[in-house]
């Protein structure tokens, strides 16, 4: 199974030459390819309203995401709303929490953070039981997020501030790449969407996230790559480990 030509489904990095991608193709002499498979519209104003949630209402806010810090500044300055400096953010990451720098003062706000999972996060939300949470997301959003607020009896209102939807990727030669690498379920349906007749064939699926894997299997297609492992916590990890077994099984032949 000899990878030439890997398509990213994301954005190419800013910093592609300092990137751990620009070191996966120098090591096995790959081309990579990035395209983004979805684009973030934001939910305008007059349309967040006919939902009737109050931002005033809520003490504490629930960010898992950069989309969802951007969103959540922006519905609040459409609305002319002047957010509180007693909001208490819980941020899924540490990464995600420094992101709030760009909106607000971060030491003086009252900011938690996760390790990377929502479960971890749950941990930290369930010791301020008090507050009034509010969970800005997309229109696909995993389930299991509210299940577990649900499941903890938390007081929380869910706000769709924006929509993820399929980009056009007709100018994609989609059949030209030996593997597809993956980081959303939303992905995958624009894939199922831009070509309703694609055939995996022999090409490569990767995915990185439990939902994201879940997403290939059951559009039929079969997943080769998953990540984040103990052994590959990265993606890029995980696809250098994939390609160095496939070259020990050529070699073995």
């Amino acid at each position: 199974m000899k990878i030439k030509n890997i398509l990213v489904s994301q954005p190419k990095p800013a910093d592609f030459e300092k990137s751990p991608y620009a070191d996966l193709a120098k090591k096995f002499n790959i081309n990579i390819d990035f395209h983004k498979f979805i684009k973030i519209e934001g939910v305008p104003a007059k349309d967040f309203r006919k939902d009737r949630i109050s931002l005033a209402e809520h003490t504490a806010i629930i960010l898992t995401s950069r989309n969802s810090v951007d969103h959540y500044f922006r519905i609040a300055k459409d609305m002319r709303f002047e957010v509180p400096e007693t909001l208490k953010y819980f941020c899924i990451s540490e990464s995600t929490a420094f992101y709030l720098q760009k909106y607000v003062q971060y030491r003086k706000r009252k900011i938690f953070y996760g390790k990377q999972s929502f479960a971890e996060l749950m941990d930290i939300i369930k010791k301020h039981k008090e507050e009034k949470f509010l969970l800005p997301c997309s229109d696909i959003h995993k389930t299991s997020m509210t299940t577990m607020l649900d499941e903890a009896s938390i007081n929380y209102s869910k706000a769709i501030l924006y929509n993820t939807i399929a980009s056009n990727l007709s100018g994609l030669k989609i059949e030209s790449y030996d593997m597809l690498v993956f980081f959303s379920p939303a992905g995958i349906k624009s894939l199922t969407k831009n070509f309703p007749h694609y055939k995996q064939g022999e090409t490569i699926f990767g995915a990185f996230g439990e939902s994201t894997a879940t997403a290939i299997l059951e559009e039929g297609f079969k997943l080769h790559i998953n990540a984040p492992t103990k052994t590959s916590p990265s993606m890029t990890m995980a696809i250098e480990e994939f390609i160095e077994n496939e070259n020990k099984k050529a070699k073995k032949k």
